[in-house]
């Protein structure tokens, strides 16, 4: 009878111990199948943090979670991978879904307008954190942490290590968004054809100086000029070659390649970190309370000022000399390939999201030995653009807590998300989708072996450079309405329709419209947008900084740098 009373009696405590034991043994199991040493973390810090999770997480145990992200690979990782592996560790049942990201926005928008909890946290572009600041409707990261969310945020959760937090906080010095993923936009070229010999020796010939980098576009134009239509059988090249990729379809894609920083890559915006103040990279200026007061040189503004003009001139100009034909009708999406199918020499704006696809075996810009025959490079400036400026774009996916959802639901939620940030796992996640969002990844041991494989992003994202590349700044007041205004009015330069300036005259209008309607509705308060009185242009023109007066002579002279040279000089 005693036995049977022991064994009843340990068999209860077994079932009582059960739930935490698996919990435990599937974190186990995880690290040991998944993590390995892909982490900044010891494997006995990285079993602490998971046991804090398990804790941290009983209260919600059996709960059903729902979040969303766009679909890229750094997600699908997120979603198909560690949703799983948090769930069974965690006992919170997890859904994470993949949509469009215009989908993302739409879905945030209507959660913003009905205040009907449709997700319970959002992989949001930190492009929104200007509207998410004057709006108030998600929650700030800096009090959640500390007040609500106190007994649900890591103590490992270290936010000095994530890169780009500056980009995720608003003037008010808090951070609205965490990042999940980072990827930049850079230059990109074939390293192969840049080093061959005949090749540099007949661009000296036929320039004056050497092929090298592009540090402005002047230098870019001439490149992309020299490789067009040339001959490089010499290489085993046997296709049509092209010297500049770009796309030029009117769809929503054209509005973000204007958005993402070609304006400020030409010189348009202010000097600042990380962005420009007081007119940023939309060319929307704003006062010293952070109210956006114009868009139009008439306001202030730079969005139809000279450097705009040039900016989209140039571009228009290099899609239809130096261009594969077809690009003018693609979208974002089908361009993004193009480069890795072996007949373009180079491209001025390239997003690294791109790298893990572009670096697949077999294809024919990559080595027999892994390693790419192209590499990856500061974007060059325009001949308006001045030392500190910013010079180029970074997409910051940001996990996001709208104030409409249940607190408990928030919290459960914000629990996955700092378990896909965690140290434990991010810099497998790094490896897997190559967007980096912590310095103890980059700076990991793995990725400098992985480096020569990976055409420069490393190096790119260990130098002091990376800080010159920044998401939309906090100037926009409400980006889901502004941004969609970009690609219709560019669409009408690009198809012809309008010149470049009759078509940012218009652009400018229209955004200015919306501003107007945001300050007569005083929906933003004493951060919404106040706008200047219109004044002949001349007057903001003659003054120092942007908006800046148009140059006599836009063609700068050019000049090239050594690729080995550059890397020399970040380490």
């Amino acid at each position: 009878m005693n036995f049977r009373n022991t064994t009843a009696m340990a068999l209860a405590m077994t079932l009582m111990g059960t739930a935490a034991f698996a919990d435990m043994e599937a974190a186990r199991a995880f690290l040991d199948a998944e993590i390995g040493d892909q982490s900044a973390l010891t494997r006995e810090e990285q079993e602490a943090e998971m046991q804090w999770f398990i804790d941290a997480a009983e209260q919600f145990r059996g709960m059903d979670i729902k979040v969303v992200s766009e679909t890229i690979t750094t997600h699908e990782y997120e979603s198909q991978v560690l949703a799983k592996a948090f769930s069974d560790i965690t006992g919170i049942n997890l859904t994470h879904d993949l949509i469009g990201e215009g989908d993302v926005v739409e879905k945030l928008q209507t959660q913003m307008q009905s205040g009907e909890n449709i997700y319970d946290a959002y992989v949001n572009d930190s492009d929104l954190i200007g509207t998410h600041w004057r709006y108030q409707q998600v929650r700030n990261l800096t009090d959640w942490m500390a007040n609500e969310g106190a007994d649900v945020t890591s103590p490992t959760l270290d936010l000095d290590d994530f890169i780009g937090t500056d980009f995720t906080t608003a003037p008010d010095g808090k951070l609205y968004q965490l990042p999940t993923q980072q990827f930049a936009n850079l230059y990109w070229f074939r390293y192969d054809w840049f080093n061959d010999e005949k090749n540099k020796a007949d661009f000296k010939e036929a320039y004056g100086y050497d092929l090298g980098v592009p540090v402005n576009w002047s230098a870019y134009e001439d490149i992309a000029e020299f490789f067009t239509g040339r001959d490089l059988s010499h290489m085993g090249v046997d296709s049509e070659v092209y010297g500049n990729m770009d796309y030029g379809k009117k769809d929503p894609s054209l509005g973000w390649r204007y958005t993402d920083a070609w304006l400020s890559m030409a010189g348009a915006g202010s000097k600042g970190e990380p962005n420009g103040l007081p007119v940023d990279e939309w060319g929307i200026r704003v006062n010293e309370n952070s109210q956006p007061v114009g868009s139009c040189v008439a306001r202030g503004g730079a969005t139809n000022g000279p450097a705009a003009v040039y900016a989209v001139t140039k571009a228009i100009e290099w899609l239809e000399k130096y261009t594969p034909p077809a690009a003018m009708g693609m979208t974002f999406s089908e361009a993004g390939p193009v480069p890795a199918q072996g007949n373009v020499a180079q491209q001025m704006f390239w997003y690294t999201a791109f790298t893990a696809d572009t670096v697949k075996p077999g294809l024919p810009v990559m080595n027999e030995d892994g390693t790419p025959k192209w590499r990856m490079a500061p974007s060059p400036h325009g001949v308006y653009w001045e030392e500190g400026t910013k010079i180029g774009y970074q997409d910051v996916g940001s996990w996001t807590l709208m104030k409409s959802t249940p607190e408990d639901r928030a919290k459960a939620a914000w629990l996955y998300a700092q378990f896909v940030t965690s140290k434990t796992v991010d810099t497998k996640k790094s490896h897997v989708g190559l967007t980096f969002i912590r310095d103890s990844s980059i700076n990991h041991e793995s990725f400098t072996e992985r480096a020569p494989k990976l055409g420069g992003l490393v190096e790119f994202y260990r130098s002091p450079a990376r800080v010159a590349w920044s998401p939309t700044g906090t100037n926009v007041p409400d980006y889901p309405k502004l941004a969609q205004l970009w690609w219709q009015n560019i669409g009408d330069a690009m198809s012809g329709a309008k010149t470049p300036q009759e078509a940012l005259d218009a652009l400018c209008a229209d955004q200015e419209r919306v501003m107007e309607r945001l300050e007569r509705a005083g929906i933003q308060g004493d951060i919404g947008p106040k706008l200047n009185e219109e004044q002949d242009p001349e007057y903001w023109l003659s003054q120092e900084g942007s908006p800046k007066a148009k140059l006599e002579n836009e063609d700068e002279e050019p000049k090239t740098i050594s690729y080995d040279e550059l890397i020399k000089s970040w380490q």
